[in-house]
């Protein structure tokens, strides 16, 4: 097995008892680090402080995670202009801070029958939403809802803040 020392310099390919014998003369451990490599790699350290380096870096990388969920914004058939506006506004909002957003449109009773008004209405969100925003997933029916998902489209959205900034900065 390939064998790398406490200071990270390679030592070279050692018998497994070799091996194991000089990290037991330097009062350390042999790590397998790399199981699968032709031959494999071990690395001589103390266990304890290599478990603690691992969980070190799995925290680092866990805060560098981006989370993306999933907003909802639930719309009718009949939904009313000002109401449609303030519901637009918030899914708005939803995908300026970096989340998708799931708009669901649900039919009762004999609204079934007029489906294409479902249709027209979310594509009309779709094309408001368009400016910040791309379509993950069109118009799908489920049941008695349809639905269609939005995520950020990143490039969108810095033209998006860039005309926002410079309509701010015009003095009038």
């Amino acid at each position: 097995m390939r064998v790398i020392g406490e200071d990270g310099s390679m030592l070279g390919i050692f018998p497994t008892q070799e091996a194991v014998r000089m990290a037991e003369d330097k009062g350390l451990d042999l790590i397998e680090v790399a199981p699968t490599a032709k031959p494999p790699t071990c690395k001589i350290a103390d266990y304890g402080k290599y478990r603690y380096e691992q969980k070190q870096k799995e925290r680092e990388a866990r805060k560098n995670q981006v989370v993306i969920t999933i907003k909802e914004i639930q719309l009718r058939p009949r939904t009313d202009e000002h109401d449609l506006q303030v519901k637009l506004k918030k899914a708005r909002e939803f995908i300026l801070e970096g989340d998708k957003v799931k708009v669901n449109l649900r039919f009762y009773g004999r609204e079934m029958a007029h489906q294409e008004l479902g249709i027209e209405l979310l594509r009309r969100v779709t094309t408001d939403l368009g400016d910040i925003a791309m379509v993950e997933s069109p118009p799908k029916m489920e049941g008695k809802q349809m639905f269609v998902l939005l995520a950020p489209d990143k490039e969108k959205i810095k033209d998006y803040e860039k005309k926002i900034a410079e309509a701010a900065s015009k003095p009038e």
